[in-house]
C-alpha cells in the first residue's frame, strides 16, 4: 500500500465521518492518520480503544 492510497483511505472514512457515521481502522498508522484528519477538520469524534483497532464514533450537536 502506497502513502497515496492510505491518504485516499483516510479522506474517505473523514468523509463517512462527516456523514455521521462510525469507521473502524486497525493499524497504529491508519488511526494516526485518521486522528490528524479529525483534528485538521476540527470534527467531534468519540475514540473507543479496542485490542485490535480503533472505532471513530460521531457526536451528535446538540
Amino acid at each position: 500500500m502506497t502513502v497515496l492510497d492510505r491518504r485516499q483511505m483516510r479522506d474517505e472514512k473523514i468523509k463517512q465521518l462527516k456523514e455521521g457515521r462510525s469507521v473502524y481502522a486497525e493499524s497504529p498508522e491508519f488511526i494516526r492518520l485518521i486522528k490528524r484528519g479529525i483534528e485538521k477538520e476540527n470534527l467531534s469524534v468519540k475514540l473507543e480503544q479496542t485490542n485490535g483497532g480503533c472505532w471513530f464514533i460521531p457526536e451528535e450537536n446538540e
